[in-house]
């Protein structure tokens, strides 16, 4: 075998260590799809809920909103005159959506300094480390998909002083976030009752 071919081969095996599958579930409306089909999903979502006291039906309902579970999402682009690429919109990234600055503050909070917004265990854990403060700090029930995400989407100063309240469409994703944690709910409890 010549050495380029084993260059190769090796760089090849290499390359396929390191990928991730980003990529959304097929079904992103059956709860129990999604956890058959990614197992990952299930054991990640499923700590949080005993570490922080998220239901699992929240913590999806919420990163079906923000990423439709693609793990490495990001915001869009902003273009000034239509063609010329200003940069992102924020610097949200990953499963959760998380900002840069809430989520080096989650990793000094947590100690989970190599923690990564693109894998799901780390993604679920943050939003049960953010929810949980919300349930504390603002009173918000850890069941409260709705105000969870207002709170989510609107930052905790933000929702205290209902700065949703001013956005219609916000609160119509709100309403559609809790329904689907409801839905959600209601399908975990046939498969994984």
């Amino acid at each position: 075998m010549s050495r380029f071919l084993r260059a190769s081969i090796l760089l090849l095996l290499l390359m396929s260590c390191g990928r991730s599958d980003f990529t959304a579930p097929r079904n992103l409306d059956d709860a129990c799809s999604i956890v058959s089909e990614r197992p990952a999903y299930w054991r990640a979502m499923k700590a949080t809920e005993r570490r922080w006291g998220i239901p699992v039906q929240v913590q999806m309902a919420t990163i079906h909103q923000e990423s439709s579970f693609i793990g490495n999402a990001r915001t869009p682009h902003q273009f000034m005159l239509g063609i010329i690429p200003m940069g992102r919109q924020s610097s949200a990234y990953g499963y959760s959506q998380a900002l840069d600055g809430t989520w080096e503050e989650y990793q000094k909070d947590t100690g989970r300094h190599r923690a990564r917004r693109d894998r799901i265990e780390d993604a679920t854990d943050f939003m049960g480390w953010y929810m949980s403060k919300s349930a504390s700090g603002l009173g918000i029930s850890p069941h409260d998909a709705a105000n969870q995400y207002l709170a989510y989407h609107e930052g905790r100063s933000g929702y205290a002083r209902g700065s949703y309240r001013q956005k219609p469409w916000l609160m119509n994703v709100a309403n559609r976030v809790a329904s689907r944690a409801t839905r959600y709910q209601a399908q975990l409890a046939i498969c994984r009752g």
